[in-house]
């Protein structure tokens, strides 16, 4: 999976296509992310004796496929390629081939 915690990308495809957000979470064995403000599902929570009843607007899972890494350079979405630079492995943007970590 190309997507990592901490990067920005924008939805291609969906309810929310064309919003950016930051990567929360990601879970490689399923191949989905969670994304900050993405996705969005209420939740009802129950009453307990050390929590009073809510409800939670969280952030549900989507599949790595409908987001693309956000390019900030190029200020669009772009595709993530790898080459290695210094004996090492390095993911590089392919709009405006800048390394990106």
């Amino acid at each position: 999976m190309q997507i990592k915690k901490d990067d920005t990308v924008v939805v291609i495809t969906g309810k929310d296509k064309g919003k950016k957000g930051k990567v929360l979470a990601a879970i490689p064995s399923k191949g989905r992310i969670i994304v900050e403000g993405i996705n969005v599902q209420t939740k009802h929570q129950k009453q307990t004796r050390k929590e009073r009843s809510d409800i939670k607007h969280i952030e549900g899972p989507i599949d790595v496929s409908n987001v693309m890494y956000w390019d900030a350079k190029a200020k669009a979405g772009t595709r993530i390629g790898h080459r290695i630079e210094g004996g090492e492995k390095v993911r590089y943007s392919k709009k405006s081939d800048q390394t990106i970590d």
